[in-house]
């Protein structure tokens, strides 16, 4: 049954002809009704039937306007690069004792990133971060002899991009607190990557079908596509 809140809102607001996100963050923002800091969310349906197979998108993007979350960071790396870790912030650090801690079931983080030389001994541990989507990526920048820039991307606003076996992509360009001018470059940011994915992949036609924007416990948009200025 829907809350009194949620009553309030605007009602089939997907069936309205697709608007700029230029004029869709105010709307967006005024329907943040809830009392915490509620995300604003793009939901993208990719073109991803193709007769060559599947495209599958998995890569990053950072967002210049950031996430406005806290994201808790491991590291496991070589000794020589432990302090260049913390300094870069990272939450928790180590080598051999970190990946057994991470074998017996400690995964008090949400990103791991770890040195080419420690790779191979996190590989082994499959069972464990694969279906957490921890394993680090060498594509996706948490394989990296530089530590500081791996770490200070993931803590500053980056966020990965992957589509579900239906070519849907979720991802959020912020908060309700946020300024339209960060949102809107976090939204251009993302479709910026979409459109060298679309380069990677030998694509015909559009990536992108359609995009819908909403807020946490709003209602949903139609997106027109293409960059706002």
């Amino acid at each position: 049954m829907a809350s009194k809140r949620y009553k309030k809102l605007p009602e089939k607001t997907k069936d309205l002809s697709p608007v700029s996100i230029e004029k869709l963050i105010p709307e967006l923002k005024k329907n943040c009704t809830a009392k915490f800091d509620e995300s604003l969310d793009l939901s993208f349906q990719i073109n991803n039937k193709q007769k060559k197979g599947e495209v599958n998108i998995r890569t990053v993007v950072n967002l210049p306007g950031g996430t406005g979350k806290k994201v808790k960071v491991a590291v496991v790396c070589e000794e020589n690069k432990v302090q260049d870790a913390k300094n870069a912030g990272a939450d928790v650090v180590g080598g051999d004792e970190l990946v057994d801690r991470i074998k017996d079931g400690e995964l008090n983080f949400e990103k791991l990133i770890c040195t080419p030389g420690m790779m191979i001994k996190l590989s082994k541990l499959g069972k464990v971060l694969g279906p957490k989507g921890l394993m680090p990526n060498p594509k996706l920048g948490s394989v990296s002899e530089n530590i500081i820039e791996a770490v200070t991307n993931a803590k500053s606003g980056q966020v990965e991009i992957r589509n579900d076996k239906d070519g849907n992509i979720g991802v959020s360009i912020g908060k309700k607190s946020f300024s339209d001018d960060k949102l809107l470059k976090n939204y251009n940011a993302i479709l910026d990557t979409l459109e060298k994915e679309k380069s990677n992949n030998t694509l015909k036609g559009d990536l992108v079908k359609s995009v819908f924007a909403t807020s946490t416990m709003g209602v949903s948009y139609k997106i027109k596509l293409g960059k706002s200025i």
